[in-house]
């Protein structure tokens, strides 16, 4: 009887996990690389779909482990977890924020990467419970308008999945900032929601530097909407 966790699973799905363990090991360097996180704080995730149910119910998240040192995240050390967050491959527990990241995969199939920081700027609206206003043109090209405000929700089961995704259902947005925790932020993988977590705290810190100096200036609905459909459509190399 084989004691590899993962015996149940297509060679071609146990070869994904291996490659996404290596690309969810990386992309939690660039948490503490652009000052988003401090000590072990904050967590990467990736969903891997299983190439033969359809429905998602048998997809399951590489994340990291709780509580240990960003130096030491290692793709052996990355965790596995189905999408109701149970443990099926590594030797530690795995992030306490797993739960939220499994509920989002549960009920937004159209995601496959999840971010949660403590980023200043972006954690100083969540504590005010304020949205950021969409004053900038690269706001609206990546968030599509406002980054909106969850509601307050406590670590330990999927309440703060079910705040993530009731909001971000109703938004354009790929962030949502929790309020009194921090922003979470989503996309077609991981690389892309660590690209929101960097953007959602650029443009936190933007307008906040904004508002010191005075009133930001509105951008008409007509122009975010044009903004968005561009870049997510046109801009970039395809």
């Amino acid at each position: 009887m084989s004691h590899d966790p993962l015996a149940a699973y297509p060679d071609s799905m146990r070869e994904e996990i291996a490659r996404v363990r290596r690309v969810v090991a990386d992309l939690h360097a660039e948490l503490p690389r652009y000052e988003l996180v401090v000590w072990t704080a904050g967590n990467v995730s990736q969903r891997v779909r299983h190439p033969e149910v359809a429905d998602g119910s048998a997809d399951v998240l590489v994340i990291k482990p709780s509580g240990v040192s960003y130096e030491d995240l290692t793709p052996e050390a990355m965790v596995v977890c189905t999408l109701d967050g149970e443990l099926i491959e590594g030797t530690r527990a795995p992030s306490s924020d797993t739960a939220a990241h499994a509920y989002t995969y549960q009920h937004m199939p159209e995601v496959g990467g999840v971010v949660h920081t403590h980023s200043t700027y972006a954690t100083a609206w969540a504590a005010r419970g304020e949205e950021i206003p969409c004053v900038l043109t690269m706001m609206a090209d990546e968030f599509g308008g406002p980054i909106p405000v969850g509601p307050f929700a406590i670590i330990g089961d999927d309440s703060i999945g079910r705040g993530i995704v009731e909001t971000l259902s109703t938004s354009r947005s790929p962030a949502v900032l929790m309020q009194n925790h921090g922003p979470f932020t989503i996309g077609r993988d991981a690389r892309a929601a660590v690209k929101a977590a960097v953007m959602c705290e650029e443009v936190a810190r933007t307008v906040h530097v904004c508002r010191q100096l005075g009133d930001p200036l509105p951008i008409g609905q007509r122009h975010i909407d044009s903004l968005y459909d561009r870049y997510q459509n046109v801009y970039g190399q395809k």
